[in-house]
């Protein structure tokens, strides 16, 4: 027998071979391309030159060259107090371009009030006369009602929305969510997913004359740290802010979430009146809208569109 066919039975019979390594059975999830904002159209406005007009124009331009996985909506879409003949004769013309990819919130007060408006579910869901269009939620599932949470995968992301309006409404509505978020999350993250979370009122940003941190809201971001929620998305606030990594005290730290706050859909902006150490970026001279690019490792490059003014920001946060 040839010295090397008997090299290799001794090797054999030692165990010493190397074993192939089984392939990794998952290929990498594509990249997921997102727009994001919120407080969008002012009262009985359908001007195209406007900020809410130049937004929506450039997103239904993202939403129609299928440059974008998905729009966010981060609630407040048409002021003052919206019902369906003000979304159909105000908002449908200058956003409405953005329904196909368009995945939303209710907030208080308002796009929903119990008893005063509750329209905007029904607008969502193709319901108000004049607009039978489906935002992407409503194709997918049917009717979603207000204040109803839900949760959705992009690639290897998975996203939760949260309607900040149970705080205001019904605390018993709001634990129930946060009982659903704990379970969702946690099933999110088991099974390898990274996390975000989407509502509208902000727990991480500064004040303004008008409002503060939505404090109600703790629990939801105690779940967000617990399950190391990457980053989140709201609005409410009238500009700009986005956060370091941050934890549920308000430390930054390494594995914290990225709170962007992005409230320049059309809205005239508020000054800040408070600096947490927290916030790393913030403006209020500008209206545009987030893009976010999510990579399949947990990575993530985000950049601020401007539309109306000049400020901006943008950058790359690593995988964990």
């Amino acid at each position: 027998m040839a010295a090397a066919s008997i090299l290799l039975l001794a090797l054999v019979a030692t165990g010493c071979t190397d074993t192939p390594k089984p392939p990794d059975k998952r290929s990498p999830a594509p990249d997921v391309h997102i727009a994001a904002v919120g407080d969008m159209n002012p009262e009985q406005n359908t001007d195209p030159d406007s900020p809410s007009g130049r937004n929506g124009a450039a997103i239904t331009r993202l939403v129609q060259d299928n440059a974008i996985d998905a729009f966010m909506g981060l609630g407040d879409f048409q002021y003052s107090t919206a019902h369906c003949a003000d979304y159909v004769h105000y908002w449908t013309p200058l956003w409405g371009g953005t329904k196909p990819k368009l995945y939303w919130v209710s907030a208080p007060n308002h796009d929903w009030e119990p008893g005063r408006n509750e329209d905007l579910a029904k607008y969502m869901n193709g319901q108000c006369e004049g607009d039978a269009q489906k935002a992407a939620i409503n194709r997918e599932r049917g009717f979603v009602p207000n204040g109803q949470p839900y949760s959705k995968d992009f690639g290897n992301w998975h996203f939760a929305f949260l309607s900040s309006a149970l705080w205001r409404y019904d605390k018993g509505d709001a634990a129930a969510a946060t009982d659903w978020l704990d379970k969702d999350l946690g099933a999110a993250k088991a099974a390898g997913k990274t996390l975000a979370v989407v509502y509208h009122e902000p727990y991480f940003t500064s004040d303004t004359e008008e409002h503060g941190r939505a404090g109600d809201q703790k629990p939801w971001i105690d779940l967000m740290w617990k399950y190391r929620v990457r980053l989140t998305l709201s609005a409410s606030q009238h500009n700009y802010e986005r956060t370091c990594p941050v934890n549920n005290a308000d430390k930054c730290v390494d594995d914290g979430m990225t709170a962007f706050q992005v409230s320049t859909g059309g809205i005239d902006t508020r000054p800040f009146t408070s600096r947490p150490k927290y916030i790393a970026k913030r403006f209020s001279d500008t209206r545009g809208f987030l893009r976010l690019t999510l990579h399949d490792d947990g990575s993530f490059d985000w950049t601020f569109v401007p539309t109306t003014g000049a400020s901006t920001d943008s950058g790359t946060r690593a995988a964990p």
